[in-house]
């Protein structure tokens, strides 16, 4: 069940990894951010979760910040993927 938001469902719009073409274009960097607002306990177990599914490393996630919520907090992970 936890495992069901990884799901390979979502259309890529452009490519991950370009292959080493000359079409022309120089790809770009985008930066994605994924937040996690809920209680200190929340946060911190859905980080670890998402460490043990791969999904990224424990240190690659902000420290705990105050949310705009009261009695919530909220972390941060930024990616950065190419574009075209």
């Amino acid at each position: 069940m936890t495992k069901s938001f990884l799901a390979d469902t979502f259309p890529t719009t452009s490519p991950l990894v370009f292959a080493n073409e000359s079409q022309g274009t120089t790809p770009t960097r985008e930066s994605i951010k994924v937040v996690i607002y809920g209680s200190k306990t929340g946060v911190n177990n859905t980080i670890f979760t998402l460490y043990k599914l791969g999904f990224a490393q424990v240190n690659e996630w902000s420290p705990l910040l105050p949310s705009p919520n009261p009695g919530e907090v909220m972390s941060i992970l930024t990616r950065h993927i190419m574009t075209t």
